[in-house]
């Protein structure tokens, strides 16, 4: 789930959430959406089926990979690559497609990403071989790029500032919903009719989705075209890039995401395989655990303002590192414990450092907060490949040693944040001392 940054950037101007609560009175301007507004439940709606469409598309493949390396008769590190093109290729684009939707508008951006997307999804049922499959995917996950480029931007402009996070609460539930539903539909059809019925079955409820899309959405009546200016652009992703708690907060980002895209990209192969042996459609189902995510995010908001944000990655380390020891015991019941400690760990380290970029960064928001999701989703594909490495060099141990390493590394970033801060503070502390002293 990407980061919800309530500020998206025009250009050289920003539109921010908090500035539209106090509107000019000499300037008369189409009143933004909110409960009651004519427009208002049908862009809820439309935004939801965008999100819903989104991922489950982008994550279509992630429960077939035993159907399909058994169809192709490839390994599990080469039927990965299903998942990991998809994810690497929207990490390509967001950036680029969140400039392009400052001049087209991100209406027309996510029409058109939809669009794309879901042709691809209708034709990649027909791949003859694991490289068209590869390389279809691909292109689909960067035309998927186009509706978290735009989503959020598009809420900040046009809805009240008091319904915003209502609005961007339902978008976020499609994704989890999409990502969800997308898997264990995949999982239920393929045991009946194949992987190639199952991937043609999500297709169709994407497209399902985007036609509700492009009926419901109301037209944006608060966007403003501006030029993208290649160099300015570069010269704000630069600053973000040389911003070092930015870039920490990239790099936890990544390194969750590394471990959730190399369980869940494998675990389907551990569970199809003895002393377990489930069905395709069971394991399609496991993926019900991401409600449990849903759960973690809220919670996490409470958990930073108890513990501090720092505190909260502890936990969410701790818990994550907890659910990957207990899943390689040989047991159902500890493995679906494991998944579910794993799950809660990674959506509230995902809620904390997400949250905290839009926070930390001063200028260009929206582009920090793509940096984010493409780092994010490089973290997935990196997770996928890797988990799938590891899986085929030395089974389930393999995967769980690949992520503690990861987690290890978020916790290891984690602990230098925290000295660095205490150091900063007792500087801080120091400097006030020496003020106070009688000259």
């Amino acid at each position: 789930m990407p980061p919800a940054d309530t500020r998206a950037s025009t250009g050289n101007h920003r539109v921010d959430a908090s500035a539209s609560m106090s509107p000019n009175p000499n300037h008369s301007e189409p009143e933004r959406m909110s409960p009651g507004h004519p427009g208002y439940l049908r862009m809820r709606l439309a935004l939801f089926t965008a999100g819903l469409a989104t991922f489950a598309l982008l994550y279509s493949t992630q429960a077939l990979l035993p159907a399909i390396s058994d169809d192709l008769r490839v390994q599990a590190d080469q039927a990965s690559w299903s998942v990991s093109a998809a994810t690497f290729g929207l990490a390509l684009a967001v950036v680029p497609l969140s400039a392009l939707s400052e001049r087209f508008g991100r209406r027309a951006m996510m029409t058109v990403s939809l669009t794309v997307a879901v042709v691809l999804a209708l034709l990649v049922p027909f791949a003859p071989d694991l490289g068209w499959l590869i390389g279809l995917r691909a292109v689909q996950g960067a035309a998927l790029a186009g509706i978290p480029a735009s989503a959020m931007a598009y809420l900040s402009e046009e809805v009240h500032p008091k319904a915003l996070i209502g609005a961007i609460g339902l978008f976020v539930a499609g994704n989890s919903v999409g990502g969800m539903s997308g898997r264990i539909v995949t999982g239920w059809v393929a045991d009946a009719w194949g992987w190639r019925a199952a991937l043609a079955a999500v297709g169709v409820m994407a497209l399902l989705c985007a036609a509700s899309f492009r009926l419901l959405l109301p037209k944006a009546r608060h966007f403003t075209p501006a030029s993208v200016s290649p160099r300015a652009l570069a010269r704000t992703l630069a600053g973000h890039l040389s911003d070092p708690l930015l870039c920490r907060l990239y790099a936890i980002g990544a390194l969750f995401m590394t471990v959730f895209g190399g369980v869940y990209t494998v675990i389907g192969y551990r569970l199809v395989a003895e002393p377990f042996g489930l069905s395709q459609s069971l394991i399609g189902s496991i993926f019900l655990i991401y409600l449990v995510g849903t759960v973690s995010s809220a919670a996490t908001g409470k958990l930073v303002g108890r513990l501090g944000r720092r505190g909260a990655l502890y936990v969410a380390v701790s818990t994550t590192a907890a659910g990957l020891l207990l899943s390689l015991l040989n047991s159902i019941p500890a493995v679906l414990a494991g998944l579910v400690l794993i799950t809660a760990g990674f959506f509230a380290g995902h809620a904390a450092a997400s949250s905290a970029v839009s926070r930390t960064a001063k200028t260009g928001r929206a582009q920090a907060a793509a940096l984010y999701q493409a780092s994010y989703y490089i973290g997935s594909s990196v997770g996928g490949a890797l988990g799938a490495l590891a899986f085929h060099a030395a089974g389930w141990a393999g995967t769980v040693t690949m992520g503690l390493v990861a987690v290890g590394g978020a916790a290891s970033i984690t602990v230098y944040a925290t000295r660095k801060a205490m150091a900063e503070r007792r500087a801080e502390a120091a400097r006030r001392d020496l003020v106070g002293v009688p000259a």
